[in-house]
This record gives C-alpha cells, structure tokens and sequence, in this order.
C-alpha cells in the first residue's frame, strides 16, 4: 500500500482529493471543508492535488495543484463524462492517499483510481436522499442515486471519515458499511479568520445593523430541511413578548422568495432582514454582531460547521436536536439545544434566551471551547492520519 512507507509525523506525503466545486466561489459547507482541510494539508509540507468541478486555474499563494475536470455548467451526463476523460489524462504518477468526499464525482473515475492506493471517503451525508429533498439534479432517480452511484463508490473505498456520531450511523445503517471501517473526526474552524476581535456594537455599526435591539443570526442555504419556515414562525411567536426581536438571515436558496412572502405574511417586515449572500470577510462580524446564532435545521445536518464559526467569534449557539449539532454543544452548553425540531420548541428556547432566563456562555468561553476542541490545523492531523494509515 502506497501510504504504508509515510511517516505519518514528519514525512510529506502526495494526496490526491476529488472534491465539486472551489471554496469562496462555492460558499457551501462542504467546499469550505475541503478548501481548508487540504490547505493545512499543504502548510504542513504535503503535495496536495485537488480535482473538481469548475476549478480556477491555480490556488493563489499555495503549493497545491488544481486539476478542472468539468464545467459545472454542462449536463449532467457530458460532466461526467468528463470527469472521466480529464481525469484519465491527466494521471502522471501515483498518489500515497486518494481522498473523496463526492460520490456523483467520484463514480465515473471508480475503476481508474491507481490500484494499491489507499481511498478514504469524507462521507458528509446521505446525497440521494438530501439532493431528493432540496430537488437537485433531479433527473437523476433516487434509486440510481442511492443504489448505484453511492453504493458502487463506497463499496470501493478503504475507509471513511464522519464528522459525527449521527452520520457514522447513517453510513453504517443504510450504506452496511462496518464500524471498523469509520473514523469518527469532527470539522475544524479557521480561527484565524473567525475571530473575538470587536465588540458587538462596533459589528452592529459595521454592518449598519440596529444598535439597540437584541439580534439573532443565522447562515444558511435557503432549502426546506435548513429550517427557516420554523425560525420565522418561531419569532412571530416570541414577538408578541419581545417587539424588538431582529432576525438577520443570510444565504441563498431557492426558496427564498417563499421564506420572504411567508415573513411577510407573518408580519414580520421590521422583524426579519435577507442578507442574501454575505462575503467572506463579513461573516465574522456578522457572527461578533449577534447575540445569539441560531441553527434550526430540520433533517441532515452532519455536523454544523456554523456553529464552529459562530463560537469562535464569541458567539453561543441555539440549535435543534439533529444530526451531529448536539454532539458540538452536548458538553459545552446543553441548555442551548431544544427539545425538539418544532416551532414550539425553537420559540420556547429563543424565549427564554432573550428573556435572560437562560444564562448564555461568555464570548471567551466561546473562543476557548473551539481552539481547544476544533482548531482546523489539529483537526487536519488527524484526517491525514486516516488519510496515510
């Protein structure tokens, strides 16, 4: 095996990762992760080679080699297609690790990834079931999704890599992959960028947010499972007792403009403020402005990489029972998960936070708990570990 000769704790390695789309020009969970875990990677004197979907043309300031193996823009079969072709001619050597983390990218090239080479898997949810919900590529049958494409591609690897419990099981249960096989290492945040670094009335004036009202944030990807509908309903609730409840949301989907109507309807216009999408440099002190971050996803959240981001930026976290959020907070601040995923249960939470029934963590201890627990240069260490055992 390729990897077996690496020393794990010195040694540079060559590591090939199969990703989708370049982090910022795809702000999703999922191209941050790679973005970040392959440039620690590459800090730590690897030679990284990422291949995906709509590539730029060279990682300005890094070492690392980005292979384009497709436009994103082409259909569905030409890009895979194409993925094939590209990534075919393009082989010059053979890696000591080949990582994935995209089961549609990675099953056209199953059969000519270089043999006796180890292949871990990110597994970051359950695709056919989540592009099911969310109607992407939804010419492609759950059942081929599901059944061929995922299956086929992790009948091939190695082992995996979960960024929680929660999906650890999912993996086991519906895809009968064996314990041994997965590695359970959370996600990691930049701490670096997301920082404690002004006061939350210097965020407010920075990004012209009220001064004087207590502010909830959230950033997410405007999709029925992210949960929206229910915050918006939640703060209607809890607007009769606090009036001056401030909602910023920011992200993109395509049912923003049925989140809007619904705000609307609610009457919520004074209440609720559609960032739509926030550039990168805003989003910590978007998160520094708020006095609490909230996260009400309904169904297939992994792990909640937001949450990272928010607390490091010394703001506490409010989420819902699902997924792998609860094992983020489970041990630093219980009190801040619902009971449950319904309006009531988000309300009744946010209404005692906001009341000052429910004590919050301090900014510092925020801080502290994700530099302790989810620096991304630790947290790269340990998935290379996987990546080279």
């Amino acid at each position: 095996m390729a990897g077996k000769d690496i020393e794990l704790s010195s040694a540079s390695a060559s590591i090939l990762t199969l990703g989708t789309g370049w982090f910022p020009n795809n702000p999703g969970g999922l191209e941050r992760y790679i973005y970040e875990l392959i440039h620690k990677l590459a800090a730590s004197q690897d030679q990284v080679e990422l291949c995906g979907v709509g590539l730029p043309l060279d990682a300005k300031n890094t070492q690392i080699k980005l292979t384009n193996l497709a436009c994103p823009d082409s259909k569905i079969s030409s890009r895979l297609w194409s993925i094939r072709d590209n990534f075919q001619k393009t082989r010059l050597g053979k890696p000591d690790a080949i990582n994935l983390h995209f089961a549609l990218y990675s099953f056209p090239i199953l059969d000519i990834l270089p043999k006796g080479v180890p292949v871990t898997f990110n597994f970051h949810g359950p695709w056919a079931s989540e592009s099911q919900e969310e109607v992407v590529n939804k010419k492609l049958s759950v059942w081929l999704k599901e059944k061929i494409i995922e299956q086929s591609t992790y009948n091939r690897c190695d082992r995996f890599i979960v960024l929680s419990k929660a999906f650890g099981q999912i993996l086991h249960q519906k895809y009968q992959v064996p314990w041994q096989k997965i590695h359970i290492i959370p996600g990691g945040v930049d701490i670096n960028h997301f920082q404690n670094n002004l006061s939350r009335q210097e965020a407010r004036i920075k990004l012209g947010w009220p001064t004087n009202r207590p502010i909830l944030f959230t950033s997410r990807r405007l999709v029925h499972r992210m949960g929206i509908d229910k915050l918006l309903q939640a703060i209607a609730m809890i607007k009769v007792g606090i009036p001056d409840i401030w909602l910023a949301i920011a992200g993109r989907g395509h049912i923003q403009a049925l989140l809007q109507q619904q705000a609307r309807e609610l009457g919520l216009e004074n209440n609720v403020q559609f960032l739509g999408f926030l550039p990168e440099n805003d989003l910590p002190v978007a998160y520094q402005a708020a006095d609490l971050t909230v996260m009400p996803s309904q169904s297939f959240e992994g792990f909640g990489l937001a949450i990272l981001e928010s607390l490091a930026c010394g703001t506490p976290v409010l989420c819902t029972p699902v997924g792998g959020m609860p094992e983020i907070l489970q041990k630093f601040s219980p009190d801040l998960i619902t009971e449950a995923i319904t309006v009531e249960s988000i309300a009744d939470k946010l209404a005692q936070v906001m009341l000052g029934k429910l004590p919050l963590p301090s900014r510092e201890e925020c801080r502290n708990y994700t530099i302790k627990n989810y620096d991304w240069t630790n947290i790269a260490q340990q998935v290379r570990q996987v990546l080279l055992a």
